[in-house]
């Protein structure tokens, strides 16, 4: 159950996934996201609400075939430049996009958890999305006839979150802005946590979620493992980091001396 990071990452990751990195603002899973790189995993469809740097990198670097997602940017500072490179002008890979709604999205990991083939919202409508996305539909309400829309659930091979404990059964538990590692990871085939400590007890915080052991495939002890995002109680959120990557994701000569030094694999195509 506990393993090393880069241990874990093999064993549960592989070339053509579909993988979840999720965390809201906080708690992101930069670490398990960087071994990805480092493991040279190619073609995956990344799925994600808010894709941020690490999202950036692990496109920039070559492992993304498709990203899905509700929003994307670099939080606080602007766009994401290996991103918009990889949809622009196809570098270093091209990339196929199917964007959402945070509601849509959200929905399609509550189906996924859920057991469910779709999910039904009010949401889409007047938006260009619709037309553009042929993942967003519509049913009638059997009983109001009500028409809403209709997305499907989404259900990675794998979820990847961090969290601030595990216990040695692989009990994990996470707390603070914790928006929706819970139904990605009851979604998924299989699930990766990273943590900051392993404690032979889960002492109650306020407002925990807890995920129980036997949804969790393997628990990496990795303290720092969100940063630059913040692990509540732990550390605190490194602004200039994400102000910096702005100015490395926007050369790809900056992006590939990133790449060897920070990362330790090759370059990223050519430049």
């Amino acid at each position: 159950m506990v393993l090393s990071l880069d241990e874990a990452v093999r064993a549960l990751v592989h070339d053509g996934d579909t993988v979840a990195l999720e965390g809201f603002t906080h708690l992101i899973p930069v670490a398990a996201g960087h071994e990805i790189i480092r493991q040279g995993l190619r073609d995956l469809t990344l799925v994600r609400m808010t894709p941020d740097i690490v999202y950036d990198q692990l496109i920039g670097a070559g492992c993304a075939r498709k990203l899905v997602f509700s929003w994307g940017g670099n939080p606080g500072v602007g766009s994401l430049h290996r991103f918009r490179d990889a949809v622009v002008h196809g570098w270093p890979a091209p990339l196929e996009i199917e964007e959402h709604s945070h509601a849509g999205m959200t929905n399609r990991y509550v189906a996924g958890a859920s057991g469910l083939p779709f999910a039904i919202l009010r949401g889409y409508s007047g938006t260009d999305l619709v037309g553009n996305n042929p993942n967003i539909s519509t049913v009638t309400c059997p009983f109001s006839g009500q028409e809403v829309a209709a997305v499907p659930a989404v259900n990675p091979d794998v979820t990847v979150i961090h969290a601030q404990r595990a216990d040695p059964s692989g009990n994990v538990q996470l707390w603070g802005i914790t928006g929706i590692q819970k139904e990605a990871a009851l979604a998924a085939g299989r699930v990766l946590v990273t943590v900051e400590e392993v404690a032979e007890t889960l002492e109650p915080v306020p407002g925990q979620v807890l995920l129980p052991g036997r949804i969790v495939d393997a628990v990496s002890v990795v303290p720092g493992g969100a940063a630059p995002s913040y692990a509540h109680g732990y550390y605190e959120r490194d602004n200039s980091a994400y102000q910096a990557w702005d100015g490395i994701s926007r050369d790809r000569e900056a992006f590939n001396t990133w790449l060897e030094e920070q990362i330790g694999v090759p370059a990223a195509g050519g430049t």
